[in-house]
């Protein structure tokens, strides 16, 4: 499975906001935007430049690709399919991007962060529907359940990365598109989620309209 494994700090300060791509940390005092929320690079502290419109739609692709963890292809690809589809382009990407296995495990609060979500998945920690899945691309519908799978150590072991992360999660923070039993370590991925019920800040618009050249 092709993956970034470069540092993701930089991809927030090349984007000029925080993506929240590693967790816990972004929240803290080391967050690397906050101490340095210049662009990366020798000039990009000095560096002003002003973007032609191309520019200005390249940044956002950029910025929503690297928010879901995606490479070119694959988020390619999933642009394709969704123009294939009824409704708004960007809108179903966006939902397409939201029904993603690794992404619905994040937004439950069973990961810290979409990273470490794809990495449980790999590793085979998940099962939905009571069959185990580990491909994190595995697209699912209104209804699913996704549920820490029965044998995995990250569900006996109380000091796991599972539990960790789920410590963290309050009431009502999930999204409205999903829900939670922390209980029995299980979600349900209840529908599509609405343009408004997805909490990320791109503007989808600009990406159809840069693939669309």
């Amino acid at each position: 499975m092709a993956r970034y494994t470069g540092p993701v700090c930089k991809m927030c300060r090349r984007e000029g906001e925080k993506l929240f791509l590693k967790g816990e940390r972004c929240f803290s005092a080391k967050c690397a935007f906050e101490r340095r929320g210049y662009p990366p690079g020798q000039h990009g502290q000095n560096r002003r430049l002003k973007m032609s419109n191309y520019g200005i739609q390249l940044r956002e692709k950029q910025k929503i690709r690297r928010v879901y963890g995606l490479l070119e292809r694959q988020f390619h690809n999933t642009y394709e399919k969704a123009s294939r589809e009824r409704g708004v382009t960007g809108e179903n990407m966006l939902a397409r991007l939201e029904s993603r296995l690794d992404n619905v495990v994040h937004r439950l609060g069973m990961a810290p962060s979409l990273r470490a979500a794809r990495q449980l998945v790999s590793h085979d920690h998940f099962e939905v529907n009571g069959r185990p899945v580990n491909i994190p691309s595995y697209r699912l519908r209104p209804g699913d359940v996704v549920r820490v799978r029965e044998g995995s150590p990250m569900r006996s072991d109380a000091d796991s990365q599972v539990h960790n992360s789920m410590r963290r999660i309050h009431e009502g923070r999930t999204v409205p598109y999903l829900s939670l039993d922390k209980a029995r370590m299980e979600g349900t991925y209840l529908q599509i989620p609405k343009r408004e019920e997805i909490p990320v800040s791109g503007r989808e618009q600009l990406v159809v309209e840069l693939y669309s050249r």
